[in-house]
């Protein structure tokens, strides 16, 4: 299962990572970060493929993507 880790405080709101989110898993919070900006939020981590675009295109680096150990068929 991949794990999208959001550093809230890092998060300027700017919405890029949402725009770019290919499988639209992404959304902004409703509740407002320390800084004043409402940062975005994993809505379905079901859904999340872990393709890490979030994470590429996020300008504060605030995204970070652990993708799953695949494990080898024999």
């Amino acid at each position: 299962m991949p794990k999208v880790v959001i550093e809230q405080e890092r998060c300027k709101g700017c919405q890029i990572c949402v725009e770019f989110c290919p499988p639209r898993v992404l959304a902004m919070s409703t509740t407002l970060n320390t800084r004043g900006f409402f940062p975005v939020v994993l809505i379905d981590e079901e859904r999340c493929t872990s393709c890490a675009a979030c994470a590429i295109v996020c300008p504060d680096t605030a995204i970070t993507v652990y993708r799953a150990e695949r494990v080898a068929v024999r």
